[in-house]
């Protein structure tokens, strides 16, 4: 394992663009379903076997060399509401921009040029994984804890908790990132013979919703 490569890959001071992102955080927090640790452990959780299994196992099949026009498709019909659509491009556009510098490869010159606007962000970070010779378990493993670590960096932002607490629900998940990891890399080695159909397809209305009227507030602090 190029344990090194993945350090630089899932840090958050890697230029990606996550920074600017809560993973649905502030709507949560806003709406009153984000209040302390608890309930923010309770959201992450929740995320993670949604959203963050379905980014892991795009990122997983990504960094086997699954053909990431394809992957990127499957992306699209996993991401059901614009603004979150949007969201997952652009970021995958920024993520594009930091591999390429960070560890430029032909495959992902390619995808740059087929998909200008961006690729979505998930299948972006397979491809940069696989660039930094890291596994699809590596690649898994950066987007289960970008699912969760975004959201509660941007808990303590919003509601000023003690970072000490968030850290803890971040290292009471551990168990779940593991699982979740391992189970959306299962799921990204059956694509050779079944097809992008095969990979995790898990929603989360809730959140959905929550992007989407983000998307409209006139006032906000993160982008989504």
């Amino acid at each position: 394992m190029n344990c090194a490569a993945l350090l630089v890959l899932a840090d958050g001071r890697f230029p990606a663009g996550g920074h600017a992102h809560s993973g649905g955080a502030e709507a949560a927090v806003a709406a009153g379903r984000i209040t302390d640790a608890a309930s923010l452990e309770a959201f992450c959780r929740g995320r993670l076997h949604t959203a963050g299994l379905v980014a892991a196992a795009l990122a997983a099949a990504a960094a086997g060399g699954h053909d990431p026009l394809a992957l990127d498709g499957a992306a699209d019909a996993r991401t059901p509401v614009p603004a979150l659509r949007t969201t997952s491009r652009k970021l995958g556009r920024q993520m594009m921009r930091a591999a390429r510098a960070a560890w430029p490869s032909a495959a992902l010159d390619a995808l740059a040029a087929a998909r200008p606007q961006g690729a979505h962000q998930p299948v972006v970070l397979g491809l940069a994984a696989r660039s930094a010779g890291l596994t699809p378990l590596d690649a898994s493993y950066a987007a289960v804890y970008e699912a969760v670590s975004g959201p509660t960096t941007a808990t303590v932002r919003l509601l000023s908790l003690d970072p000490f607490d968030a850290t803890a629900v971040l290292a009471r998940l551990a168990p779940d990132l593991d699982r979740i990891a391992a189970a959306a890399t299962t799921a990204a080695r059956r694509v050779t013979g079944e097809g992008t159909g095969v990979l995790p397809a898990a929603s989360a209305p809730l959140l959905d919703i929550a992007a989407q009227r983000h998307a409209a507030w006139p006032v906000r602090l993160f982008a989504s």
